[in-house]
């Protein structure tokens, strides 16, 4: 009678003449980490609590390579431009859940971050200068590319956040940010991918490069030869991973402070709740 009424009423039903069966070793997929909105390219996806306990780690310890492709706004004249500009959360009345720079008006907790930026093209979007340029963050902010781009006085194209205002960015299709590599040194294996440049002029008419400063794919090649950043316990100093290659290197980063007791306790709770469960 039951099943007559579910039938009647279009409610699916599985066939109970067939045993249970047990649970799929890949049922529970987990994100490693995040993208911003709008954020195209490389993502990490555990399929398992196993592998996603072994990724967080990596992610800890600063032990993971990364670097974005994007288009800003202007010509960036410096071919190379390391940016240590703290970073925090802004209480501003209608600017919540965004960040901003130290020293900004309303801006809390400011935290020290660190981005390295290496220009590769210079040209036009829509008629309007941008560069192209390849951004290797040394710190994990929230927002930090865009926030330390739009502080440098070239945001991100299509940025309707930190971008510039009077409704520009609403023009772009799309936010120009594309995370281009990814690698993460697991303790069973290296997870490495590098994704296809979606800025090229074939695939946006609007991008228009006349200027070549670095090729990218020496860049690339130079971050897949890098050795893996050294284990850390991930306190709020940048990781040590090694400078691109090219005239004026960044100077090396600063000591890190020591890790407090309320980090080791929230990354041992974070590391207790990825822990595979014993056999039974």
């Amino acid at each position: 009678m039951l099943g007559s009424a579910l039938r009647a009423q279009g409610v699916p039903q599985r066939d109970l003449s067939r045993p249970v069966q047990a649970p799929r070793p890949f049922a529970h997929p987990r994100f490693c980490h995040q993208l911003d909105f709008s954020t195209s390219g490389a993502l990490c996806v555990a399929l398992n609590k196993a592998a996603a306990g072994s990724a967080y780690r990596c992610f800890k310890e600063r032990r993971v390579t990364k670097a974005y492709l994007a288009l800003v706004r202007g010509h960036v004249q410096e071919s190379r431009v390391t940016i240590s500009l703290a970073i925090g959360r802004s209480c501003v009345e209608g600017r919540a859940h965004t960040m901003c720079t130290e020293g900004t008006p309303g801006c809390e907790s400011p935290k020290p971050s660190l981005t390295e930026l290496v220009v590769l093209e210079h040209g036009l979007y829509a008629g309007a200068p941008v560069s192209k340029v390849l951004l290797k963050p040394r710190t994990g902010r929230t927002h930090q590319l865009r926030v330390h781009c739009s502080a440098l006085g070239h945001p991100v194209v299509g940025d309707l956040t930190y971008g510039q205002p009077g409704g520009r960015e609403a023009q772009p299709f799309r936010m120009m940010l594309h995370a281009l590599y990814l690698r993460i040194p697991t303790r069973t294996e290296r997870v490495e991918a590098c994704t296809p440049d979606p800025f090229l002029p074939a695939l946006d008419a609007c991008w228009s490069p006349h200027t070549l400063e670095h090729p990218l794919e020496q860049l690339v090649q130079a971050l897949q030869a890098s050795p893996d950043p050294d284990p850390m316990d991930g306190g709020p100093g940048p990781c040590n991973s090694t400078p691109l290659p090219g005239p004026g290197r960044p100077p090396p980063p600063q000591p890190k402070s020591p890790e407090t007791e309320t980090q080791r306790a929230s990354c041992l709770q974070w590391l207790s709740e990825w822990t595979p469960e014993p056999d039974s």
